[in-house]
This record gives C-alpha cells, sequence and structure tokens, in this order.
C-alpha cells in the first residue's frame, strides 16, 4: 500500500492572513489554484465526503452514489483535488482511497482568518 507521490501546491508562503500584509505575486498565484480547485460545487461535496467519512478515508466507490456523478467525472474531480495538494491518494487493491490533507486546509483558513489589526 503506498500512496501516490502527487505534486502539491506549496501554499506555505500563503499562511499570512490577507488582513495583515498584501499578497506577493508568486502567492497569489499558487494560492488561486488552491482557491480554483474549491471552485467547484462537486470538489466541495467531494472534499465533504471524504472528510465526513469514517475515518476520514474514502474509496473512491463510496463516493460515486452520493453525488449521482458516473465515475470518469468524479475521477476527473478528484484529479484536480490531489493536483491541488488537498487530498492524497492510496491504492488498495483494485480500489483507490482518498484522504484529505489538513495542513494544506489549516493554511488556507489560516490566509482567509482575520487577524486583530
Amino acid at each position: 500500500m503506498t500512496a501516490h507521490a502527487l505534486p502539491l501546491v506549496d501554499i506555505s508562503a500563503c499562511s499570512t492572513p490577507l488582513v495583515r500584509e498584501p499578497l506577493a505575486a508568486a502567492q497569489a498565484v499558487e494560492l488561486s489554484r488552491t482557491f480554483k480547485a474549491l471552485g467547484d460545487p462537486t470538489r466541495l461535496r467531494l472534499l465533504s465526503l471524504i472528510a465526513a467519512h469514517e475515518g476520514g478515508d474514502a474509496c473512491v466507490c463510496d463516493l460515486t452514489e452520493p453525488l449521482d456523478l458516473s465515475q470518469p467525472t468524479i475521477s476527473h474531480h478528484l484529479k484536480v483535488l490531489r493536483e491541488a495538494g488537498l487530498v492524497v491518494s492510496e491504492r488498495r487493491g483494485t480500489w483507490v482511497h482518498y484522504r484529505i490533507v489538513p495542513e494544506v486546509l489549516d493554511r488556507i483558513s489560516g490566509v482567509l482568518a482575520v487577524a486583530d489589526r
């Protein structure tokens, strides 16, 4: 059982809340990639389904029925989430299981947090 090694979007430089200082151009580009992945209702639902699944780990077979979408469509959206670094995948036999990357979500929420001015 090995996790797929995928390039993650590095938003670590974007950990400063927006209200403290303006984003640099490179930070804005990296952060926008993550927000673009989150900007689709299906992908938001997928993240929610994965996070809410028992143990925080969901098989792709568990994600098709709740969304009433075809498996190729689900796979496309999961690929976008993987490429944005929001989820990681692991093949177990014939199925692929997905897990949220909590550190990425924490960094995103940190960027959006309203800090004391």
